[in-house]
């Protein structure tokens, strides 16, 4: 019966009824995307890489380093020598060493130029190893692996021709035409910056820079004619990812990278850079939640607002409702529901506006950011915080539900 009257109270005031709605609609938006968009970056970024011991790259900052290397964000300051690879790849502590090269592109997607053995060893998630969905890695010229973003969004096959762009824009002028690479493989959805790379041959990176026409490849360490270009190695590379044989000799390795004197070297430690990344930006995540806390507040201070101004214009209703043997302490509660309903109606809104937003930022996020979303928006964190909300709103409805609790039937019929 409660129910029937809450519902039937809040449809006769239904104007206002719908402004409080949207407002903690709205509100509770804002709280639950910030807690979700910080939960999902935050895993997104620790599942990125997992099983590398060093990440390694020319002396520059810790997180630069890291973005580049791993989530393909920014850019190099300087490459490392191609010797100075070969040198840590033969190391006595190193097991396997995956050489990475950045700086090409294809309409916005960042092309990485890495050896067989990235697919071999590379581990995301949970030491998860990378797998192909349809096709084969790259073993001839000129064969492009795609993550599975970019063969979602461009919509290539295995077989299909494409053109890489020299830089990091989404619009380059400068491509090599000259070179199309031909799709061989398509790896599975990883959840990771993988999804949205292109993925060939040191080699192969190596020939579309050396002018590679008629036959003719010159630049590099060889020079050949032939009608299929051979194997070239770089002169440098832009990182390195480094696996150890045993753990314990990480901190001594790490300490000869950073006094290497062929070239200055830094290597770090890709949990220590992850750590450091949210400790700079804890502040940034306190902040937007509170701001959101304060939202979400003020628009339940409305909500106790819109009941409280209605009272006088209810004294009639409750009048005839205490007539009818609605007892005060049912009173209360009725009060108590209407608030309750209003906030539950907005936690649904609340819920649909997230699911569309998160519907049209994830693909900029994921281009731009490297940042991917997951599509479970219920989880420990959210109903935590829908938990405190009700509770919240519980406690504030009290101001509105005591006053009319006091309310008398005598004074009920008066004030008609």
């Amino acid at each position: 019966m409660l129910m029937k009257i809450a519902l039937h109270s809040l449809a006769s005031r239904r104007t206002m009824a719908l402004i409080t709605l949207f407002s903690i609609a709205v509100s509770l938006f804002v709280l639950l995307g910030v807690g979700h968009i910080r939960q999902e970056a935050k895993h997104s970024f620790t599942q990125a890489v997992s099983g590398v011991d060093l990440i390694v790259g020319p002396r520059t900052g810790q997180l630069n380093l890291l973005l580049y290397a791993v989530f393909h964000l920014g850019g190099a300051t300087n490459n490392i020598d191609w010797h100075s690879y070969e040198t840590l790849a033969q190391h006595r502590d190193v097991a396997w060493a995956i050489p990475l090269s950045l700086g090409d592109s294809h309409r916005g997607y960042p092309v990485l130029g890495t050896t067989v053995d990235y697919f071999r060893f590379f581990r995301y998630g949970q030491q998860q190893s990378l797998e192909l969905s349809a096709g084969k890695p790259f073993d001839q010229p000129f064969e492009v692996v795609l993550g599975a973003e970019v063969a979602r969004q461009l919509g290539y096959r295995i077989g299909d021709q494409l053109v890489l762009a020299h830089g990091m824009a989404a619009t380059s002028f400068t491509q090599h035409k000259d070179s199309p690479f031909q799709v061989s493989g398509v790896l599975k959805p990883t959840g990771t910056p993988v999804d949205r790379t292109l993925h060939i041959s040191l080699s192969d990176l190596e020939a579309i820079h050396a002018n590679w026409q008629g036959g003719t490849l010159t630049g590099g360490h060889h020079q050949e004619t032939a009608s299929q270009p051979t194997k070239v190695a770089p002169d440098s590379v832009t990182a390195v990812l480094v696996g150890m044989k045993n753990r314990l000799t990480t901190f001594r390795l790490q300490r000869e990278i950073n006094n290497y004197r062929g070239e200055p070297l830094m290597a770090i430690l890709p949990g220590v850079a992850i750590s450091e990344l949210w400790q700079m930006m804890s502040w940034v995540e306190k902040t937007l939640g509170f701001i959101a806390l304060l939202v979400l507040l003020a628009s339940l201070l409305g909500l106790a607002t819109m009941l409280l101004s209605t009272l006088q214009q209810r004294q009639r209703e409750i009048a005839l409702l205490r007539i009818l043997g609605l007892r005060p302490l049912k009173l209360l509660l009725l009060l108590e529901l209407e608030a309750l309903l209003l906030v539950a109606a907005g936690t649904v809104c609340a819920f649909g506006l997230l699911k569309s937003g998160l519907y049209l930022a994830r693909p900029v996020l994921s281009e731009r950011y490297g940042l991917f979303l997951g599509e479970q928006l219920i989880s420990t964190s959210s109903l935590s915080i829908l938990a405190l909300v009700f509770a919240t709103t519980l406690i504030i409805a009290l101001i509105p539900a005591i006053s009319a609790y006091r309310s008398g039937l005598h004074g009920g019929l008066q004030s008609r």
